[in-house]
């Protein structure tokens, strides 16, 4: 009896992993043939936090665009211009089309540091200069708001870390589209902004266990959603669940992309963190 249960203790949270993987799949039908980009603070972000959304979005059955912009190079060690490879190297591995598609900043602006501040004024200006500089103009409400990217992906104010950087792009690309959205009531705005959520210490290390937490939370929240007359329309949910195949994925991006910064403790991370394995995005009204 005690071998059966060693045997299918294994069998069962494999069939577990398999099953939340695949249903994760039905849960963003809308993350399809869409210009995307990703959002991050540091090199090493975009493995450690956003590995399952990049290996959903990038899947070429997606038809997806997806680009990564990257705040700083990382270069409180001095390992900047280094870090600055691996990220191209871990978003290849991460489907990405080219290092085209890769745009890392080194701005005195946005110094890599948990003290440093970064002013969410000029996190929008960047975001402005990249992927709307037609909305210098002034706004009128006849004038329809565009941008060339439909969707921008980033962390939520918790910045899963509590990493200030990490917050300060949630405020920054708030900020942004709140501008490009100045003088356009009655449009709709063309970027949707979806965030990262952040979890509790305790569900940070389950890895893949955490899936179905997620789901039934998402699943109340809906409901919950859906029983609101005020409740807007856009705040929906996607839930991207990597399987195996696309966990070693992730797990290279960093063992084999981004040498430099695998130290002891990232090997918990990328063993037991459930951001290796599952995102949660939350869409983001702007008002």
């Amino acid at each position: 009896m005690e071998l059966y249960t060693a045997l299918a203790i294994p069998i069962l949270i494999s069939t577990l992993w398999i099953l939340t993987a695949n249903l994760s799949r039905s849960s963003h039908p809308h993350f399809t043939k869409q210009r995307i980009c990703l959002l991050i603070a540091h090199p090493d972000d975009e493995a450690m936090f956003f590995s399952p959304t990049l290996l959903a979005l990038t899947d070429s059955n997606a038809g997806n665009h997806v680009k990564v912009l990257c705040l700083s190079n990382g270069n409180a060690d001095g390992l900047g211009q280094v870090r600055e490879k691996e990220l191209i190297s871990s978003a290849k591995i991460l489907g990405l089309r080219g290092p085209e598609d890769v745009l890392v900043l080194d701005s005195p602006d946005f110094v890599d540091g948990m003290d440093t501040r970064w002013d969410v004024e000029k996190i929008a200006e960047v975001l402005r200069r990249a992927f709307s500089p037609q909305s210098e103009k002034k706004g009128k409400s006849g004038d329809t708001p565009t941008a060339t990217i439909d969707m921008l992906i980033t962390f939520d104010c918790y910045g899963v870390s509590s990493h200030p950087n990490h917050i300060a792009l949630y405020h920054g690309a708030k900020e942004w589209l709140r501008g490009l959205m100045k003088g356009r009531e009655g449009w709709r705005c063309p970027v949707e902004l979806h965030t990262l959520t952040s979890v509790s210490v305790l569900r940070k290390y389950v890895s893949f266990l955490d899936a179905p937490m997620t789901m039934l939370l998402g699943f109340l929240g809906g409901v919950k959603a859906s029983s609101r007359q005020d409740q807007p329309e856009g705040r929906r949910q996607a839930l991207f669940v990597s399987d195996m195949g696309q966990s070693r994925q992730g797990h290279n991006a960093m063992t084999m992309a981004h040498k430099s910064q695998m130290r002891w403790f990232r090997w918990g991370w990328i063993t037991f963190g459930r951001y290796m394995v599952v995102n949660d995005l939350k869409m983001q009204i702007i008002a």
